[in-house]
């Protein structure tokens, strides 16, 4: 395998969710995935911390070149994920965005600008360009914040949320259990969020969310390995839900939050409408300050990891 190919053959994950898989050294060097996995989020941004920019990083201010690669490769990027080929990282775009810390548009000399600093701090070659090693270094970091430690919940550690809460209110009660502390702090996000009325959710007299309203209500929360297992028998040839064996939302810490478009729906067509919605954007800039944390791949799901709220 040629070293061009290997970096575009970024590492399938599970579509279930699951923490991806390492690369192999065909991949990406070693050193170079430590280095970016392992760069502590800065105060101010979820951006690992960036060395200083060098002349070769500035010079992509004036740099075309790259502008125009990243307005190719946003769309025609050829990857894989769950076995499945993909196809440009147009989708993640806020996230990356927020990762490099700027809100420069892709097709500017500007975000080329910020990416080659990213880069730089991250390890690899500071080109402005969004290619096929700098997205798996992305990935890497997105997946690394995620729920690792998959402990299962004691009884007591679950609270079961009112049936108003959730997308669909007639969800049996066995599936609208949520971790306590993770739910205490859906629910200062949530106030967070109706406060910020250019949203414009709608909510009741007591500053709730309406039955009317849909937005960020909760999808799916904790579900046990009993209720999987279940699924597994029932459906073998489910998708995602049925086949997942180590799924992020036996924690009781992944929520499924309703963001638009069809709900948990992973073509792209779908995502593209999820991406674009103003609660989702508001996801990506805030929800880190409530210790919730994207699985990039899917714009509903959100993991909570208390020892980083900020």
């Amino acid at each position: 395998m040629t070293k061009r190919k290997a970096s575009l053959a970024l590492v399938a994950v599970l579509a279930s969710g699951c923490i991806a898989t390492p690369p192999t050294n065909s991949q990406i060097n070693t050193a170079v995935r430590e280095r970016v996995v392992n760069q502590p989020p800065a105060n101010a941004s979820p951006a690992p911390t960036a060395a200083p920019a060098t002349n070769a990083a500035e010079n992509f201010v004036v740099n075309s070149v790259a502008v125009g690669q990243n307005a190719l490769l946003a769309n025609n990027l050829g990857w894989t994920f769950g076995g499945k080929s993909q196809r440009g990282w147009r989708l993640y775009t806020l996230l990356i965005n927020r990762m490099i810390n700027t809100e420069e548009n892709i097709n500017t000399n500007r975000f080329a600008a910020a990416l080659a600093r990213w880069q730089q701090g991250a390890g690899l070659a500071p080109s402005g360009v969004l290619d096929g090693d700098t997205l798996y270094g992305m990935i890497s970091v997105w997946q690394s914040r995620r729920i690792k430690d998959r402990i299962y919940p004691h009884p007591r550690q679950l609270i079961t949320a009112p049936a108003s809460e959730f997308y669909d209110p007639t969800r049996e009660v066995e599936l609208r259990q949520v971790e306590r502390e993770a739910y205490n702090a859906y629910k200062r996000m949530l106030a967070a969020a109706i406060a910020d009325k250019s949203l414009g959710l709608q909510t009741t007299a007591n500053n709730e969310l309406a039955a009317s309203e849909k937005r960020l209500k909760i999808i799916s929360s904790f579900r046990s390995r009993e209720y999987q297992e279940r699924l597994r028998r029932l459906s073998p040839g489910a998708g995602r839900a049925g086949l997942a064996v180590n799924s992020p939302h036996f924690t009781g810490r992944a929520l499924d939050l309703y963001v638009g478009g069809d709900p948990v729906e992973t073509v792209d067509w779908n995502r593209a409408i999820q991406v674009k919605t103003s609660v989702y954007k508001w996801l990506v800039k805030n929800a880190e300050r409530f210790g919730f944390h994207p699985y990039y791949y899917e714009p509903w799901h959100w993991e909570y990891i208390p020892q980083e709220v900020k």
